[in-house]
């Protein structure tokens, strides 16, 4: 809700001949914290309590909201508050996935991680469909900051949570990768284990390619407003297609996950079918047929992302987890940020629906060309 916000604030206050680069730069703003703090992040959440460090996050996120709350209410118009504001967000952000995330097999049996993998996305992608929808609805009918003082409130639900978990297992320190503290040699060799393995190594890379060139969220308030008109309304049903799409997908993947054999097959795949869909949104017209290209790349990415998460999980020792999730955020969340300003770049040269449809063969491209170099993902099964 609050990303959504923001895309749609800052274009509110550029000049529309800036509005495509003005919208890239969100991304950029985004991106370099998470670059810069995603060794240590991956360290930290290694090294400390995860619990505890999500503590930290979701009270960071808290204060974020509440200032972008405070801006957009007093109706400042400088678009650069809003950047510093999404650059601090993304910041206390970059420590929150890499603890997030090594927790869940903290969790369950090792046997049960597959499905409950599968059902944390499914809770992650319907929180993402009502996110998008309702700031969209907010923003049209009261004030753009209670879309951000929302915000600000739901991370109390986060808290709340940690806060009631209970006999939380500890993390297995037996295994020579274990650290006690926060140095150049843990980083290093979180980063030789990732650049060692060719599944892990090659599933990031598939997450950078085809987040990077089909980055098309960044671009939706200018389909909403210049391309399709359907306004705010419109552009919160348009955010939130993807997740439609992908809670689909995540859905259907609880049940079938366990009867997946050639998982490397099913993954590539599906991001052969995330690139297709991004070639059909950028030659849509029409709204809804927009709706289902964007609601069909949420399901194959979801498809893409539950067996990603299987295989490195799986395959990284609990004591390296922190370490492997926090490069793989350089991937899956610098990707996209990083593709977001491709995709204002791109846009503002030619058009925004040249950005998409280009955006979407070159992701297809990229695809072609990971496989080729990996065989052993053709190859992985479950």
């Amino acid at each position: 809700m609050q990303q959504a916000a923001i895309l749609w604030q800052v274009s509110l206050l550029v000049a529309p001949d800036r509005k495509a680069l003005a919208l890239g730069m969100v991304g950029l703003v985004r991106v370099v914290p998470i670059v810069g703090f995603s060794l240590l992040s991956g360290v930290a959440a290694d090294v400390f309590d995860r619990r505890k460090l999500m503590l930290v996050t979701q009270l960071g996120g808290v204060l974020v909201a509440a200032m972008l709350a405070v801006v957009a209410f007093a109706g400042v118009r400088s678009v650069w508050i809003v950047y510093v504001l999404a650059a601090l967000g993304a910041t206390v952000g970059a420590f929150d996935p890499p603890a997030r995330h090594a927790l869940v097999p903290m969790l369950v049996p090792r046997e049960d991680l597959p499905n409950a993998l599968s059902l944390n996305s499914v809770m992650a992608q319907i929180a993402s469909v009502a996110g998008p929808a309702l700031g969209g609805l907010i923003i049209a009918t009261t004030q753009l900051g209670w879309t951000y003082a929302f915000n600000a409130v739901s991370f109390l639900s986060v808290v709340l949570a940690l806060v009631m978990m209970r006999d939380v297992r500890q993390m297995d320190r037996s295994s020579g990768h274990a650290r006690d503290d926060i140095s150049i040699t843990a980083m290093r060799e979180g980063l030789r284990f990732v650049f060692r393995a060719p599944i892990i190594r090659s599933t990031m890379l598939l997450d950078f390619f085809a987040t990077f060139f089909s980055s098309a969220v960044t671009l939706l308030p200018i389909f909403a407003q210049d391309i399709l008109h359907v306004g705010a309304q419109g552009y919160g049903w348009l955010y939130a297609a993807t997740a439609v799409g992908a809670v689909t997908g995540s859905i259907a993947m609880v049940p079938l996950i366990n009867w997946i054999d050639r998982r490397g097959r099913v993954l590539i795949w599906a991001v052969v079918s995330y690139g297709l869909a991004t070639v059909a949104f950028g030659l849509s017209r029409s709204f809804w047929l927009t709706f289902t290209c964007l609601a069909w790349a949420g399901a194959s990415d979801a498809v893409s992302m539950v067996i990603r998460n299987i295989v490195r999980q799986l395959e990284t020792p609990d004591a390296l987890r922190g370490r492997m999730i926090g490069i793989n955020m350089v991937f899956f969340m610098g990707g996209p940020q990083l593709g977001e300003l491709e995709a204002g770049l791109v846009a503002n040269l030619w058009t925004a629906p040249f950005s998409v449809l280009s955006g979407g063969v070159a992701c297809l491209i990229a695809t072609a060309a990971v496989v080729a170099w990996t065989p052993e993902l053709r190859n992985y099964r479950r």
